[in-house]
């Protein structure tokens, strides 16, 4: 297609619209229509497009089309001078109805029963597209993949698998079942168990859950275990570091070869204000420790189980926080009697 630039008018009639918004902005396997038109239209060769839709849909419209494409846009009330300007005296497209690419060719739309029929169409030709890639999706009819996520060959999609956004998943890894991966940056060999995990980087060898919780703004360093009911939140974590189970990790730089205990969380809200954990390499954090930043734990540190930790702990020190135990002969004995219990 030799075109100097496409427009496309994003009308506010109620033949055009579900719930107020026009059917090009509608979703289809959580990508709008829009972004689906624009991907098929730049593979056609097309790289400047011109929107005509209200100030509101503006920043929505634009984000659907693929970085290094050149977009303009205009108000419906005032668009011909900006679009003539725009295409210098070249040839223009006019797109003035919804319609979603399907098999090559572009389907016109005109309702969201339609639209509804052509996203199980969509969810057929995505999963053969991956498969022809070397992708093992086990169930096309229970897996969801978003039209911009990129899969490397050897990877498993299991069912009840999400895969959403801008996200690229590396080779031979196995993602699911039910995990949901969000505009991720998965590496290669890589598992993600009946989790989520959003806007993070998981590099290679990383496995997560079961159901683990991985909030944005994390990096997971190479062959992380990232275990059972762990959530991260806007954390680094570096080569070999564990958390298998019951942690919370959130607002941290934790080092390499880190070990946490189960039931080990950073506090890292005051009520007022966020604050980070640093922990150094090879730590280890026993069970039940509450790390209280700011806060820096130095490499090759020993956390005793049980500890509060308020403050910085040297490289290669032991930290404990607990009160020595003691205990009361026959005390449980009286207790029972008190309350009526004889032995």
């Amino acid at each position: 297609m030799d075109l100097t630039c496409m427009a496309v008018f994003l009308p506010a009639s109620d033949s055009q619209t579900y719930n107020k918004r026009p059917l090009m902005l509608q979703n289809v396997l959580f990508c709008p229509v829009l972004g689906w038109c624009a991907r098929a239209w730049v593979g056609r060769g097309v790289q400047r497009f011109f929107i005509v839709c209200a100030e509101e849909l503006r920043e929505e419209a634009l984000a659907c089309f693929p970085a290094g494409t050149e977009t303009a846009w205009a108000d419906p009330g005032s668009w011909q001078a900006p679009l003539a300007a725009f295409a210098n005296g070249g040839q223009v497209q006019e797109i003035r109805e919804p319609m979603l690419p399907k098999g090559g060719r572009m389907v016109v739309i005109r309702s969201m029963e339609e639209l509804y029929r052509l996203q199980d169409a969509c969810q057929e030709e995505l999963t053969a597209y991956h498969r022809s890639r070397g992708v093992y999706i086990l169930d096309g009819r229970s897996t969801y993949i978003d039209p911009r996520v990129t899969i490397g060959a050897g990877t498993a999609i299991l069912p009840g698998t999400i895969l959403r956004g801008e996200t690229v998943i590396g080779q031979d890894c196995q993602i699911g079942p039910n995990a949901l991966v969000d505009s991720c940056q998965v590496g290669s060999g890589v598992a993600v168990n009946a989790s989520q995990v959003y806007a993070s980087t998981l590099a290679n060898g990383t496995d997560v859950g079961p159901y683990a919780h991985i909030r944005p703004n994390c990096q997971v360093g190479e062959r992380c275990h990232v275990g059972a009911f762990v959530q991260l939140k806007n954390c680094v974590l570096g080569a070999g570091t564990k958390l298998s189970h019951l942690t919370y990790v959130g607002d941290a730089d934790v080092g390499a070869g880190v070990n946490f205990g189960c039931g080990t969380i950073t506090s890292n809200y005051d009520g007022f204000k966020k604050h980070r954990t640093v922990i150094g390499d090879n730590v280890f954090v026993g069970c039940n420790t509450n790390l209280v930043p700011p806060v820096t734990v130095g490499s090759g540190a020993y956390i005793a189980a049980g500890t509060t930790v308020t403050k910085d702990v040297p490289p290669d020190a032991m930290a404990i926080g607990r009160c020595r135990q003691e205990n009361k002969a026959e005390w449980a004995r009286r207790w029972r009697r008190l309350h009526g219990q004889e032995d």
